[in-house]
């Protein structure tokens, strides 16, 4: 099954990029590049939906 998700992206003040998906409860990540930070948040959507469906 796939689901959409709405991912947030900002630069903090130390350059890092951090993204957040508000659909689902402490899913969040930060990278130096932007597309470390898209592969980091595949990976904790996964966990984030893992957790979610064990509770």
């Amino acid at each position: 099954m796939n689901r959409i998700f709405n991912l947030i992206i900002e630069q903090d003040e130390a350059g890092f990029y951090v993204g957040s998906v508000p659909e689902l409860k402490g899913c969040h990540t930060q990278a130096k590049s932007l597309d470390e930070l898209h592969e980091r948040i595949k990976e904790v959507i996964e966990l984030c939906l893992e957790v979610e469906y064990y509770n």
